[in-house]
């Protein structure tokens, strides 16, 4: 394929992400960039690790974080960040605020209606696609059909590319000791009918594994990995007490391996549904047993959150977690919960007097924190209760420093 013969140089190109990557599109991409010298790219998050630094000789990367293999793109000073949450990016594209000229977009092969499906990622892929000049399709024989989100037809498709290539996976992180003792405590707060919200990676799979006795637990989250897809094999999982989508499985993207893509291939138990609709405040306001699980780097004495940053590093994103803890924080029988351990390699301390970067969410919205050493309710404290309670499952070799600090910070005790 001759992309640059057909797209032009200077252009604005968005690319399907996660597991959803286009990868032979990608890999023509960044072979022929030199034809489409000053295009800006909109990467979202990477697992493929196709796009590398020295890449960006000719072309320039954005995304929303640096989330995945991005952060080599980050690190090296070449990822441009736009700091946003994951609900707001299909308005952008449709908006044009954020450019869209040219979609690369992975789509499974179509069904008898004509339908190709977006497969692994439906997130903002049909708000880039209505609005791109031209659209460039990889249909993979091996890309999951999957419902929800309406896919894109053959009138919708500018070019098509067929190939059979594996998805990138994302295999279960093993657990360490930390992250069970984070579960025991983070799965207390998840009682039956609950409905579960949580991002990737070995302490949300360790949560989600304490919960094969749990009942009718129901699914909107962002993303799912092949974890949910052993709850709903089980029976924890059935939707059925679900105000709406009773019965399915809500996610915006499958994050995992061949086990989860093929769990989800054809199943109307999982559907797929755009960013607007995952992460809308209208659709989360209506889960009133909504339980959200997401992590962080650092949390400060008074409850704020940095999810983004170590420093000047750029780490990670906003993603969806404002939009979640916020929800969850305010739904009638929910929680949110932000599950981290007490200390970063070489000992220090993510709980800390004050963040040392970025906050990805504010204070008045954080609910309950989870370390291997407990969890501290924070709603309705004062600042001064919400240091004790915070320092309280520090790490103990960090305890009397924090205290020192927040008598520093709040010059009383409450």
């Amino acid at each position: 394929m001759d992309l640059p013969g057909l797209v032009g140089a200077g252009r604005h190109i968005v690319v399907g992400q996660a597991c959803g990557e286009p990868l032979t599109l990608l890999e023509t991409l960044v072979a022929q960039r030199a034809g489409l010298s000053g295009s800006t790219v909109f990467i979202g998050a990477s697992f493929s690790g196709i796009v590398q630094p020295d890449h960006a000789d000719h072309l320039r990367f954005i995304s929303f974080g640096a989330l995945g293999t991005n952060r080599r793109l980050a690190r090296a000073g070449v990822l441009g960040i736009i700091p946003c949450h994951v609900g707001q990016l299909g308005r952008y594209f449709s908006e044009g605020v954020i450019g869209c000229d040219v979609l690369l977009v992975q789509l499974s092969p179509a069904d008898t209606r004509g339908i190709h499906s977006f497969g692994a990622t439906a997130d903002y892929i049909r708000a880039a696609a209505d609005r791109a000049a031209m659209v460039i399709a990889e249909i993979n024989d091996q890309a999951p059909r999957t419902y929800g989100a309406p896919g894109l037809s053959e009138a919708d498709i500018d070019i098509a590319v067929y190939t059979s290539r594996k998805l990138p996976a994302v295999p279960p992180a093993p657990a360490a000791a930390t992250d069970e003792a984070i579960a025991r405590y983070a799965s207390a707060y998840i009682g039956d009918n609950a409905v579960l919200q949580m991002g990737i990676g070995a302490t949300p799979d360790a949560i989600l594994r304490q919960l094969g006795d749990r009942r009718d637990l129901g699914i909107h989250s962002g993303m799912i990995s092949d974890a949910v897809a052993d709850l709903i094999e089980c029976g924890a999982v059935t939707n059925a007490g679900k105000p709406i989508d009773a019965g399915v499985s809500v996610t915006g993207a499958l994050i995992g391996t061949e086990r989860l893509y093929g769990f989800a291939d054809n199943n109307r138990a999982i559907a797929l549904h755009g960013a607007g609709y995952t992460h809308g405040e209208a659709t989360l306001s209506r889960l009133d047993t909504l339980v959200t699980i997401n992590s962080a780097i650092e949390v400060d004495l008074t409850g704020q959150i940095n999810a983004e940053q170590i420093g000047e590093d750029y780490v990670g994103g906003i993603g969806g977690q404002a939009d979640y803890v916020r929800a969850g924080q305010r739904a009638r029988n929910g929680h949110a919960i932000i599950a981290l351990p007490s200390s970063a390699g070489g000992g220090v301390s993510r709980i800390v007097p004050r963040l040392g970067a970025s906050v990805t969410t504010c204070r008045a919205d954080a609910d309950v924190i989870v370390t291997e050493f407990g969890a501290a309710e924070l709603r309705g404290c004062t600042l001064g209760q919400r240091a004790q309670r915070l320092i309280a499952i520090a790490h103990p070799d960090h305890r009397e420093a924090l205290e020192r600090a927040a008598f520093e910070v709040f010059r009383y005790r409450d």
